[in-house]
């Protein structure tokens, strides 16, 4: 009798340190012990019971990681060669002309030796025309291709299909060699100093194609028009009848040479 006393005793004095210990836990809920061999259910901020072979063990799982999160660097940084906007051109001047219209960007290091721009901006209309993409650029080529919508292009189309009012753009800044030619000397497009442009939207709809109408009797005659009176605001203006890389577009730079403007 007395021996079975004393052994209620003691268990009722273990039962008490256990529940003792687990009134001390921050529990929102008890889950039973898993299976021999089987994984505990994931919970958030639950106490998980884990049978073992030396007794229960106590284990707190932490809250689950909000998804979405990512390092602070990658969700506000840049990488080494993307540019970072500054400020944006809506309702301001850009490169000092009202009629440039973008944003500002900063600095553009290059990835190849010889890219980069150091005071980009990204154009995204000049003189009332419209640009397809925005295009990034450096000062000196957007005051160009400004000065040669108003005084080349316009004039050149006047009020054909309601006159000129975007331009379908192919490429601004790109890091690369002359027409992607492995080896070959950094492009002014890998300078922030060059434009491709396949076409000419008009007002109506329709449009002066690069491609399309270079052979046409009548687009033909225009296209060259205005492909001609680029030389001069550019220092480089190539067409379809430079090479088979500009079959369909009119390739544009600022680029100076002492001998002038090379138009082809």
């Amino acid at each position: 009798m007395k021996h079975a006393a004393r052994l209620i005793l003691i268990c009722a004095l273990l039962l008490s340190a256990s529940l003792g210990a687990l009134a001390d836990a921050p529990l929102r809920s008890i889950v039973p012990a898993a299976r021999p061999g089987s994984v505990p259910e994931e919970r958030p901020g639950v106490l998980v019971l884990v049978r073992s072979s030396q007794g229960v063990a106590r284990s707190l799982r932490p809250w689950a990681r909000p998804s979405g999160l990512r390092p602070a660097s990658i969700a506000v940084g840049a990488t080494a060669t993307q540019p970072v906007l500054v400020s944006a051109g809506k309702g301001r001047a850009l490169c000092g002309r009202r009629s440039i219209r973008g944003d500002k960007l900063s600095r553009i290091p290059g990835k190849l030796r010889g890219c980069g721009v150091k005071r980009p901006v990204r154009v995204r209309s000049v003189a009332g025309v419209t640009l397809s993409q925005p295009a990034v650029m450096d000062c000196q080529t957007a005051k160009a291709l400004e000065t040669w919508l108003e005084k080349g292009v316009k004039p050149a189309v006047g009020r054909r299909g309601g006159g000129v009012v975007s331009l379908r753009v192919l490429a601004g800044y790109s890091c690369r060699t002359r027409n992607s030619v492995p080896g070959a000397k950094i492009s002014e497009h890998g300078r922030g100093r060059a434009i491709d442009i396949a076409a000419f939207g008009l007002r109506n709809g329709a449009s002066l194609d690069v491609l399309k109408g270079w052979s046409d009797p009548v687009q033909g005659k225009l296209l060259k028009r205005i492909h001609r009176v680029a030389c001069g605001p550019f220092g480089t203006v190539l067409g379809p009848r430079a090479d088979r890389y500009h079959r369909n577009h009119f390739h544009l730079d600022t680029a100076r040479y002492r001998s002038g403007s090379y138009c082809r």
